[in-house]
């Protein structure tokens, strides 16, 4: 039905006339969800890296109908992923108008909406619910209570005359205020255990209970849980009743191929400046390199975030550089990787052994990643040009406020740039900020793998330097 054919259906008996059948939560997701795999639609957009791992199991617990717990380290998308979920409910829903907690109209559950049922028959007002309405989600913090999550005795319906006995005194929480929707928990081992117990009902027996009150509530609710394989252990844990209760234990990863991490920070970061691809892959280089080194944490993880956070980074460097010298264009440049490093320390959880070292560590991983990027992006292409510059004891400087046209003059007519710049994916067209970006990452290239000197001074980057 089209949101003007909607806008028509204003009672129970018009919503009945119509034909409309009402589906649970869990059936919606899995017709809409096998309506997406035959059409060979996307199911999950935005998220990357996970078409032969994670979303396989995901589409066959959604089918099964099972609520489910995303189980990973920091940063692999697990909210990103839990989100998702809400494209695959029905556009509209119809419920009870003015209902607190969205009752069907055909079977409604909570006491005001029985009422008008009774009352007001097949002349019962509905409202029309969105689907971005339909999910809420919870970060799990110690300090949540039975309150925030099931509900409580509201003070003030008790102090305008209700008794204590009254269902209607009940203030609900955000779970059956979801109710015919999606319930998204992020960091379910921070919740209190004894917080957890009060879960039980909704998993199982599909209600609620509050304080003691002779009241069922049956509930329509999908629940999705994520969890930190380091918190599952130590920090918290689920508790064993309620996992089992969970229908499905799924386990997120990192990403495993660099081209699927260049592809989410292009989609996720906010770059405000050019950042070549090459660049993207040595960042992409440097965070999975990071992720298997013996001086890293490998149980706090190295986030997604990190790798977004440090191209975000790289491109503030490059718009820096045009802002202070005038440069028409913010293009950014191999010399910007090492400026952002000390804005990424706090991101890494660094080994023990390793106090001190922070930095050193960083470092040394990055110049291995632009090695490896130099290697399979210009490997086997004749750079001999490049080097002649530097034959008879010329140098180039550079470095984080150098401007473009400065070092491009000092590096001249180069034979063989137009293939490096074909190599790394720029036009003919390309514009002065990006020949100097595919220069200066020629030269370093050349530097590590030794075949040109080159020395810091103060800022600046002196390339044939002895």
């Amino acid at each position: 039905m089209t949101p003007t054919t909607l806008g028509q259906l204003a009672t129970l008996g018009q919503l009945r006339a119509s034909g409309y059948q009402p589906k649970s939560v869990a059936e919606e997701l899995r017709s809409n969800l096998l309506t997406r795999l035959r059409s060979g639609e996307t199911a999950f957009p935005g998220i990357v890296g996970f078409d032969d791992t994670v979303l396989p199991e995901l589409e066959t617990a959604l089918l099964a109908g099972h609520d489910l717990v995303l189980l990973g380290e920091r940063g692999q998308g697990k909210t990103r992923l839990m989100r998702t979920l809400i494209q695959l409910l029905d556009e509209w829903s119809p419920e009870v108008a003015d209902c607190e907690i969205h009752d069907d109209p055909y079977a409604p559950v909570c006491v005001r909406c029985r009422a008008l049922a009774a009352e007001f028959g097949e002349e019962l007002p509905i409202a029309w619910r969105h689907r971005d309405d339909r999910y809420t989600e919870k970060l799990a913090t110690p300090d949540t209570s039975v309150g925030d999550l099931i509900g409580d005795v509201d003070p003030v319906k008790v102090a305008q005359g209700r008794t204590l006995g009254d269902p209607e005194t009940v203030h609900y929480g955000l779970v059956p205020r979801t109710n015919r929707g999606v319930f998204g928990l992020n960091e379910l081992p921070d919740l209190a255990e004894r917080i957890q117990v009060a879960l039980f009902n909704v998993l199982e027996e599909r209600d609620i209970q509050v304080r003691g009150y002779s009241l069922r509530l049956p509930l329509d609710v999908f629940l999705v849980a994520t969890a930190n394989p380091e918190d599952y252990t130590n920090r918290g844990r689920i508790i064993t009743p309620l996992k089992d209760r969970f229908g499905a234990e799924i386990r997120t990863h990192y990403l495993s191929e660099l081209h699927d991490e260049v592809s989410l920070i292009r989609q996720e970061a906010e770059l405000v400046a050019d950042v070549g691809d090459h660049l993207l892959e040595v960042l992409a280089r440097f965070t999975a390199s990071l992720r298997t080194s013996a001086s890293i944490d490998q149980r706090s993880g190295v986030s997604a975030r990190f790798t977004i956070a440090a191209a975000e980074a790289v491109a503030g460097s490059a718009l820096r550089r045009a802002g202070r010298t005038n440069d028409p264009e913010a293009v950014a440049r191999v010399g910007d990787l090492p400026a952002v490093l000390p804005t990424l320390l706090g991101k890494v959880e660094f080994e023990m052994g390793e106090e001190g070292r922070e930095r050193e560590v960083l470092e040394h991983l990055l110049r291995m990643a632009i090695a490896a990027t130099f290697r399979d992006r210009l490997g086997g292409l004749d750079l001999s040009g490049f080097t002649a510059v530097f034959a008879e004891g010329a140098i180039v400087e550079t470095g984080d406020l150098v401007p473009a046209a400065e070092l491009l003059s000092q590096l001249g007519t180069v034979t063989g740039l137009a293939k490096v710049l074909d190599r790394l994916g720029y036009a003919d067209s390309a514009g002065r900020g990006q020949v100097a970006a595919a220069a200066e990452f020629v030269l370093e290239g050349l530097h590590l793998t030794r075949r040109i000197d080159k020395d810091a001074v103060g800022g600046r980057t002196i390339y044939g330097a002895r």
